[in-house]
């Protein structure tokens, strides 16, 4: 399930999170602040609820949720979006480079030990999905073309 993903996670690199935040459609002197932002993502599970929190010079977030209930989430850079997270046990067919499309709001999927997140806003939607890799983890963020990978090491 998401242990694989619980604990403490530093950013340790970054690549193209400008331009990402930039297709998002973050101002300039937000994406300069949060480009500069070395966060630590806590990820933990208690019973069935799911917190994920960032925490940083630029701002800190927190979010939980029990898996296959919608709710409303505000992001980092103050974008309103709907959200809901599942956890599926087998393979699910790609669609238009997104993960699974259930809803024109924002999902959240565990497929293939890769957490999928869909969010979805004003006709837009992005895609974040956080995946293990050795000891790290590692986030892609993917808007139209444009993909940031960020990568996180235990702290």
């Amino acid at each position: 399930m998401c242990d694989a993903f619980v604990g403490t996670w530093k950013l340790s690199s970054s690549e193209n999170f400008d331009d990402y935040m930039k297709e998002v459609g973050v101002g300039f002197a937000t994406r300069k602040v949060a480009g500069m932002a070395k966060p630590n993502m806590i990820i933990s599970v208690n019973g069935d609820v799911i917190t994920i929190k960032s925490e940083s010079t630029f701002k800190n977030t927190e979010v939980s949720f029990k898996l296959g209930q919608e709710f409303d989430e505000v992001t980092a850079d103050d974008r309103k979006v709907k959200v809901v997270y599942f956890l599926f046990y087998f393979p699910l067919p790609y669609t238009n480079g997104n993960n699974f499309l259930l809803c024109s709001q924002s999902i959240i999927t565990l497929d293939g030990g890769v957490l999928v997140q869909v969010q979805k806003w004003d006709g837009k939607s992005t895609t974040i999905k956080r995946k293990r890799v050795d000891d790290k983890l590692v986030v892609e963020c993917v808007m139209k073309g444009v993909t940031s990978t960020r990568i996180y090491e235990r702290a």
